[in-house]
């Protein structure tokens, strides 16, 4: 296993298999007839999707298979197959190398169920969005079909399902935890993170005829093993319940006593017998190189499937220890009992280089959906066909978000020169192109290029996040090269506008004023979406996110740079509902901030735990795990009934008369008599309203679209349509796994129309 300081191999050093001779394919074939028109008789790897295929680097399967591809590989897909038999896998005959599973760019439980767990009614991912196109738990049940089909060929699991399942996790769907999905699936090996380092080498390796069950020492997998394996007697196992606690501690040996007197002395303490030894100094660089050559090869050894799954304690405990062993640069691999057996996680994989990340968004992509789909409307392929991934990963450490923990906290970007060339293929290769670019953007809009100052630090930090509590004074902030990146994009012919709707980290951007007025002169389309979250300090510190403060500035910037440049552009904030740590109290200030403000939201949505996040640990356990924990433990309020669920809904749309009754009766219960009226600071009528008040001009971001004029159409749920990696596209909304994010919508300031 490559170790933090040995550098990882290039993924476009490999010598290509020797199939490339048959060239590049204009699709991935999807059936027989494609195949034979490609002169193959055989697909070397087949990739098992959930979504359709469209061939673009924002669809999980595009990138995986044509970075195979440009390994030399056959690459086929099966997409959306049918999963009720065995047979439509079956279609592309028998993979000579294995089978490649993901459920897509989603979770298939968030893609098919909705916060209350209410099927929904329309997949963004499936032409014409028709839903039921996959099943629960799709990883798992297209894994053990690939074996029905052909038993003994290897299956690997990808994507962001089986990422954020791969030690036990809570299932909000089931409300019990479940087991990883490792030991379900069957599936001889899983990649989680950002995978493309490892799938290369596993494809190679397995080229040379070596069996996927046989690869343990690549990093960013996890695989089932006997109790009790190590790698080799090099190896040792540390009990996770010691690692998080402080431990004994000794006292210090007298420098200037006697070594024969102080070694009999400490041998008497400890009840042995004194033997002298030779005093060997070592400098500094040689205490640490051993030390970190000892954790290199220590595994950690969590609580077990069966103690986690019965004790919320070590549950939490086992969230923590996960969290605090991400950083590829100083994280040890983790093992977890599962019945007879381990589930065997290794250190998370190297990020990407910027060479590396040109290379895999540099591929022949066709950037259209596969043509057996015709004309068929593909929401989730209209809402990013003109928009360009510029970086992944993010250091926000949000609880409600899975980001960090399927592509970590370094941030990965490209270079300018491969994202202008993407804006000139989407410019001279897409249909319908009017010269507007949706989005720059990724998990966070301006984070791209953004890193610790000193890459020493960041390789033994242990933080969660690097702008909680406060900006890391570690972290660089500079926005120069984003700024130079905007300036350059819009410069290129046939390029008439550029809008910026990934979601906007506001305390990094008041960092850099210049930045501010560069983003609201040139890329604001009217609308800025931005994410407080709630304005409360106790849900606040169990999402880990900033205060009001930072937005009262950035709202200060955005106001006077707009003015500035002739503008009238408004700030639209998303909120969560029912957040762990929330009270009903806070919820109440929320909406009496969102009046005073003159916010109406709409689609609003409550917070839906999603597995591994830390916040789906405080929903499940009631315990803090961004704290040391014990069976005193501080305890987390957790908003699960469904009244008060329904309450927080209602504190967020205070204005619809639907919500007039909860309100009142919740006010009266809470004391709060004093916001029952007409007045100004007064959060509703003492009667309830006819509808009336609900005519006023809003803005719902859920359902705006890309385009200069504002005008509002149907789109999918809000947590819907993502980008590789769980990555949220369209709209310009937060990435990823932020499901429990609230959509939102503003209104204008009072008189406006």
């Amino acid at each position: 296993m490559n170790t933090p300081t040995t550098p990882a191999k290039p993924i476009n050093s490999y010598r290509k298999y020797w199939a490339q001779r048959f060239g590049t394919a204009p699709f991935l074939p999807m059936s027989r007839a494609e195949m034979d028109e490609l002169g193959w008789d055989s697909c070397d790897i087949i990739l098992v999707t959930g979504d359709c295929y469209i061939d673009h680097p924002s669809f999980g399967m595009a990138l995986v298979g044509r970075l195979l591809e440009a390994q030399g590989f056959r690459v086929g897909i099966i997409a959306q197959p049918d999963w009720h038999s065995a047979e439509p896998f079956r279609a592309l005959g028998k993979p000579n190398l294995f089978f490649g599973v993901t459920a897509g760019n989603m979770d298939s439980m968030i893609n098919r169920y909705t916060a209350d767990r209410k099927p929904r009614s329309d997949d963004a991912y499936t032409p014409h969005a028709e839903p039921n196109k996959r099943p629960d738990r799709a990883v798992t049940v297209y894994a053990q079909r690939c074996r029905e089909a052909y038993p003994g060929t290897g299956v690997m699991i990808g994507s962001i399902e089986a990422s954020l399942r791969r030690i036990a996790h809570y299932d909000y769907w089931s409300d019990k935890v479940r087991p990883s999905v490792l030991a379900n699936s069957k599936a001889d090996i899983l990649l989680f993170g950002n995978a493309e380092r490892a799938l290369v080498e596993i494809a190679h390796r397995a080229a040379a005829g070596e069996k996927l069950s046989e690869m343990r020492d690549i990093r960013g997998t996890a695989f089932l093993v006997p109790h009790g394996w190590l790698p080799n007697e090099e190896w040792e196992e540390a009990d996770s319940t010691t690692v998080d606690v402080p431990g004994r501690v000794d006292a210090h040996l007298n420098p200037y006593e006697e070594i024969p007197e102080q070694a009999a002395k400490q041998a008497e303490a400890n009840g042995a017998t004194a033997t002298v030894q030779p005093i060997k100094f070592m400098n500094v660089h040689d205490r640490v190189a051993i030390r970190r050559a000892q954790r290199a090869k220590t595994v950690v050894r969590i609580p077990a499937f069966e103690a986690v799954a019965y004790d919320p304690v070590l549950y939490a405990h086992a969230s923590r220890v996960l969290h605090l062993e991400s950083n590829p640069g100083n994280a040890r691999a983790l093992v977890q009992l599962h019945g007879e057996r381990d589930v065997w996680l290794n250190p998370p994989p190297i990020p990407l280089t910027t060479e590396e990340m040109d290379f895999v968004f540099g591929q022949p992509y066709a950037r259209n959906p596969h043509p057996s789909y015709g004309d068929a409307h593909i929401p989730a392929w209209e809402m990013i066909k003109y928009s360009v991934n510029i970086m992944r990963g993010c250091f926000g450490g949000c609880t409600f978000c899975s980001i960090t923990e399927h592509e970590g906290r370094i941030i990965q970007s490209r270079s300018e020169e491969s994202i202008l060339k993407e804006i000139e293929e989407i410019r001279d290769k897409t249909e319908g192109f009017t010269g507007h670019i949706s989005d720059l953007g990724g998990p966070t809009a301006n984070m791209y290029r953004l890193a610790c100052k000193d890459p020493k630090i960041e390789n033994k930090c242990r933080k969660l996040s690097c702008v909680y509590p406060d900006i890391c004074e570690n972290l660089n902030t500079d926005h120069s090269s984003l700024i130079q990146l905007y300036r350059k994009a819009r410069a290129l012919p046939g390029i008439k506008k550029i809008n910026i709707q990934s979601g906007l980290r506001y305390d990094l951007a008041v960092k850099s004023p210049e930045y501010i007025k560069e983003l609201v002169t040139h890329h604001v389309g009217g609308y800025l979406k931005i994410a407080p979250e709630h304005t409360e300090e106790g849900p606040l510190s169990k999402m880990m996110k900033p205060g009001m403060g930072a937005y009262d500035n950035f709202k200060k910037l955005f106001e006077k740079f707009s003015k500035e440049a002739g503008k009238e552009q408004y700030l639209i904030p998303y909120f969560i509902a029912a957040h762990p740590g929330t009270s009903d109290e806070d919820m109440m200030n929320l909406a009496l901030w969102l009046k005073k403000n003159n916010f109406r939201l709409d689609q609003v949505q409550t917070f839906t735990p999603t597995p591994m996040a830390m916040a789906t640990t405080m929903w499940h356990t009631r315990r803090n795990p961004l704290k040391k924990l014990s069976r005193s433990s501080e305890k987390v309020d957790v908003v699960r009934d469904g009244y008060r669920r329904k309450l927080h809904k209602a504190f967020l749309r205070y204005h619809h008369p639907d919500n007039w009754q909860i309100l009142y009766d919740a006010l009266i219960d809470m004391g709060r008599h004093d916001l029952i009226g007409y007045g100004k600071h007064q959060l509703i009528p003492p009667t309830p309203p006819k509808g009336n008040e609900d005519k006023g001009q809003r803005f719902n971001t859920a359902r705006t679209a890309h385009h200069p004029t504002r005008r509002f159409q149907d789109a999918p749920p809000a947590s819907a349509a993502r980008k590789p990696g769980g990555k949220q596209v369209g709209k310009g909304n937060k990435p990823g796994s932020r499901n429990g994010a609230a959509a939102t919508t503003a209104g204008k300031p009072k008189g406006r129309r």
